[in-house]
């Protein structure tokens, strides 16, 4: 009669699991919000652009800030983002292109400037542009990483235009990302650095620091596109395309210019 019992009490146990187990299955998993990987120069004007949405529509928003090149290897391989915002052209066409996002949602949202900055500490005469650059008392100069960051691609070319690349290219500290290469000058690891535009007026830095424009005709445009992945799900590719809808309001274009960008 025991056994009887206990055989009893086993079948019920694992009965009550089995419908514990087909209840949990049943409850549908939560939303993670869209998820945007953002290239760096994007770090401060992105926050004000996604807490007006979250306000607008009680969407949530995560934005991961880094390299656009190391984001694109990274989207190739299945990193689990909804949305690429480079700063450039060419990494969110080669995405297209290779059939990982979604069509027709293509859109150059900005254009990216480069500027040379010091700290206020320093007695650096900016009056002459890059030309400072070559001045002995520069030991080290921070600029992008040219092999995958746009903004150091464009830095390289404005010191070739200038002719004074081969003087500095032995001072020159390579920063994984823009953001990276403002933190280098910012600590004092680097005595000058060629940076973005849009962090030279940030918060973060505007009252740290003196900075010069380098004129746009010594660099190709940074021309910065975005675009929604296929892999997203159907939840966050709707969320991704009221995002976008949002990102082509006037207001947010004058978030853009008023971090130093130039819109389309």
């Amino acid at each position: 009669m025991k056994i009887c019992t206990r055989n009893w009490l086993t079948s019920f146990l694992c009965l009550l699991i089995l419908l514990l187990v087909a209840q949990l299955s049943a409850i549908p998993c939560l939303a993670q919000g869209l998820r945007i990987a953002a290239a760096s120069d994007l770090q401060f004007a992105m926050p004000d652009i996604t807490a007006g949405f979250q306000k607008a529509t009680g969407k949530s928003v995560k934005v991961t800030y880094g390299s656009s090149g190391n984001f694109f290897v990274q989207l190739q391989n299945g990193a689990p983002f909804d949305m690429f915002f480079s700063a450039n052209l060419d990494f969110p066409k080669k995405l297209e292109a290779a059939g990982l996002t979604e069509s027709g949602n293509f859109y150059q949202y900005a254009i990216g400037k480069i500027v040379l900055w010091v700290p206020n500490q320093s007695k650096l005469d900016l009056s002459s542009g890059l030309q400072i650059l070559a001045n002995p008392a520069i030991t080290k100069i921070a600029i992008a990483n040219p092999q995958h960051a746009p903004y150091g691609q464009a830095a390289v070319a404005a010191l070739q235009k200038e002719n004074i690349y081969d003087n500095v290219k032995a001072k020159l500290v390579m920063g994984e990302n823009i953001s990276q290469t403002a933190s280098f000058v910012l600590s004092g690891a680097a005595d000058a650095g060629i940076v973005a535009l849009s962090l030279a007026v940030s918060p973060h830095m505007k009252d740290t620091g003196r900075f010069v424009e380098i004129p746009t005709g010594d660099y190709p445009p940074i021309e910065q596109a975005c675009v929604i992945m296929k892999a997203a799900s159907e939840e966050n590719k709707t969320t991704a395309k009221q995002f976008l809808d949002y990102f082509k309001r006037p207001e947010t274009a004058a978030v853009l210019r008023n971090y130093g960008f130039g819109t389309p």
